[in-house]
């Protein structure tokens, strides 16, 4: 597995499994998605891109089969 924390205002780390071939996105709101089927190249990219957000729009979302982390738990802490 491979993963980057990345400076986004949308997009506060992605992991990548090459073996699966899933791209775990974890957004600044705190919600998480697995898309499926994505390449290692587009993880590169996402990575090296100047706005992570903007790529993430135009090369991940509505491309590639998408779902909540099951991991994630659905209700947070709140902050004081």
């Amino acid at each position: 597995m491979r993963a980057k924390s990345l400076q986004s205002s949308l997009i506060k780390r992605v992991v990548f499994d090459e073996e699966a071939g899933t791209l775990l996105v974890s957004f600044r709101s705190g919600l998480r998605y697995i898309y499926d089927g994505v390449p290692r190249a587009i993880y590169d990219a996402l990575g090296k891109a100047a706005s992570a957000g903007r790529f993430f729009n135009e090369h991940v979302k509505g491309r590639y089969r998408c779902r909540p982390d099951p991991t994630q738990r659905r209700y947070r802490p709140v902050s004081d």
